[in-house]
């Protein structure tokens, strides 16, 4: 059974409020997210900023392990890579998360971004495995 994704107080998670980040799917080692581009998300050249696409993967990793967890476990990010395929302007984004591979302290995750059919971004990250106590 997927340990609940925590629901935050209306503030208490600024950034990915401000990101506009959401959660549709959750639960057993995967997850997904999904954003709609804003004009205040966008480079000066109007693309959206690789760093707004990297925090989708960084979130939706997190949820997919959080899904894993124990009562008395907590996450966090060890290292995210990722590669970014196509630039984006405009339009909704989904963020497809799922654990590769989890071991009793670290576990590896893989997220693809996509705008629509397309591929926007593709990221592998590692996660450390802790007691909250």
């Amino acid at each position: 059974m997927a340990k609940d994704l925590p629901q935050p107080e209306e503030g208490s998670n600024p950034f990915g409020d401000m990101l506009g980040i959401v959660f549709s799917e959750y639960g057993d080692g995967r997850s997904r997210c999904e954003l709609e581009i804003r004009k205040e998300l966008v480079n000066p050249h109007g693309v959206l900023h690789g760093g707004v696409i990297y925090s989708m993967a960084d979130f939706g990793m997190g949820a997919a392990v959080y899904s894993t967890l124990a009562d008395e476990e907590l996450c966090a990010t060890v290292e995210i890579k990722i590669s970014y395929v196509t630039a984006v302007k405009s339009g909704h984004l989904v963020c497809d998360s799922r654990v590769v591979d989890r071991r009793r302290r670290l576990a590896t995750i893989e997220s693809e971004v996509r705008s629509g059919d397309g591929l926007v971004a593709k990221a592998l990250g590692t996660f450390y495995i802790y007691d909250k106590r």
